[in-house]
Order: C-alpha cells, then structure tokens, then sequence
C-alpha cells in the first residue's frame, strides 16, 4: 500500500491544486480524440482497441518515470512521484467548478462546462440539483477512486484509472455515434468505479448530520439509475440534504427519464449547493487523517 505516496499527493493537491502545464487528462483527451478521427468505426472492435492503448499508453509512460524517480534520492523520489500523482487528483479543481455555480453571472453557461445533458432551458432549481449530483458523483471519479487506485498500485494505478475515466467521459455515450465505439470504455469504467462509487457514499455518509437518513436513503435509491455506480453516492447525499436529486433531464435534445433519489423535504436552491460543498473540509480532514495513519503504521 502507497499511504506515504497518497497523502503527499493528496496535500499537494489540497494546497496547491492543478500545475500550469498542459494536464495529463489533456493529453489523454487528445490522444482519444487523435484516435477517433483516425479510425473510428462505430463497432467494439475499434473501441475495444483505444482502450488496449490508451491504458497500455499510460501503463508505460508512468513505469518508466517510476523507474526515473527511482534513481533519484528515495526522499526527493517520493515528492516528484507525489506531485505526478497529484494530478490525478481533482477535489480542488472540483470543488471550485461546481462552487462558481454559486456566483456565475450566467450559471446555465457554467454548468455546461460540468455535464453532458443540456442545460439552456433549466430552471434555477435544475441547475442547483444538476451541481448536487456532479459534486456527489466526482467526488468518486475525481477524489476517491483515483486515490483509491494510487493507494493499490502507485503511480501506474492513478495513470490507468485516468485513462478509464477520461475515455467513459468522452466517448462511453449511448448515442447513435458511440453505442458500439464506447461500450467496452463504458464497461471498463463501470468495473473501476464499483469499488470507490461505495465507499464516497459512506464516506458521505458519514460526514451527514442525519446519518440514519443518508444510511436508509443509500440502501433504497443507489442502485435505482442506469449506471450501477452512479446512484451511490448521489442518494447518500441526497439523504445527507434531505433533497430530492434524479428525475428526468434532457440529453442531447432528448428527454431522458431517471428515477428520484432521496426525499423532497428541503428545497434544492443556492443554500443547498452551498452546504453540501462544506462537505470538502470534512472530506479532506478524514482522507488525510487515515492516509498519515496508513503511512506511520
């Protein structure tokens, strides 16, 4: 286990949040972007193939700068390889993304930078629902699970676990274009995430001031949407908020229609983003409390 490596980077993180220099998840954007114009085909096959090679891509490249760190002092090693690490991990990027909702002169805008569904025609309450469900959701996929995969495999795990999730967020639709291209990307991705999904629910959980509701509205609605990773830790914080979260929204001009998370007993507003992005400080005190721990045991 890599808690001394994990919690470096979770600092870094917390501290300092993205380098500027091009990201790698930029990189890796680019790269599946480079291979769908050149052979793309809306069968498994071509699919299946830039998912062989973005991760055997990342595999390589994070091997080879583990084995350059390695010839480094063991103490200098351990700080480059964290900050490597540490862009793998998003909680500031995140939090500030979802938080700009709260002071945008144009959130629709802003909240179309954040989701794939359309946003021109939501109203106030379906732009704050819409932030509720992204911060649950990539409180997985941007914190959890990528520490999650660093915690078990160091910098090789973090490097592939990227290079699922970038490509499920690129191409792993169920459109006319991507049903068959982006279904292995889809699977991959929903393997990865099956593990971390659960544990960001309790860790929601567990940071909720009524916990028995977030425990009950868990164990009834997170495996109620489409994706079998998705609806965890969105009703735990759903429960957490005693809000209601899901429900139909529209996709790419079409409705698509979802089932409802939680309990409508407060309204989704402003106040409701707000108090749910306080969860980042309770996140962030029990993330580095158990990796010092881990990393002194």
């Amino acid at each position: 286990m890599f808690f001394e490596l994990a919690a470096f980077a979770y600092l870094f993180d917390m501290l300092f949040g993205e380098f500027p220099c091009k990201h790698p998840v930029v990189l890796m954007g680019d790269f599946i972007s480079a291979f769908e114009r050149r052979f793309y085909d809306n069968h498994i096959f071509p699919g299946a193939l830039l998912v062989i090679g973005l991760i055997t891509l990342a595999l390589l490249i994070s091997v080879t700068l583990v084995y350059l760190c390695g010839l480094l002092p063991s103490r200098l090693s351990l700080i480059v390889l964290a900050m490597f690490a540490s862009t793998g991990l998003a909680m500031n990027m995140l939090h500030e993304s979802v938080a700009a909702l709260l002071t945008a002169e144009q959130p629709k805008q802003a909240l179309s930078y954040l989701v794939s569904r359309d946003t021109q025609n939501m109203t106030e309450t379906e732009i704050y629902k819409a932030g509720l469900e992204t911060w649950a959701e990539n409180l997985s996929d941007g914190v959890i699970a990528p520490l999650f995969y660093l915690l078990l495999l160091g910098l090789p795990g973090i490097a592939v676990y990227k290079a699922i999730n970038t490509m499920d967020s690129m191409i792993a639709y169920k459109t006319g274009r991507y049903f068959y291209f982006g279904k292995t990307a889809a699977i991959v991705d929903d393997i990865a995430n099956y593990i971390p999904a659960r544990l960001t629910a309790l860790l929601i959980v567990l940071l909720a001031e009524d916990k028995q509701r977030a425990w009950q509205c868990l164990l009834r609605d997170g495996n109620k949407l489409e994706s079998p990773n998705a609806g965890y830790p969105i009703a735990a914080m759903a429960g957490a908020l005693g809000v209601a979260l899901g429900g139909d929204a529209s996709y790419h001009g079409k409705i698509k229609h979802k089932p409802t998370l939680g309990l409508p007993i407060n309204p989704v507003d402003q106040s409701t983003l707000a108090q749910a992005l306080q969860m980042k400080t309770g996140i962030n005190l029990i993330v580095l409390s158990l990796l010092t721990a881990g990393a002194l045991l």
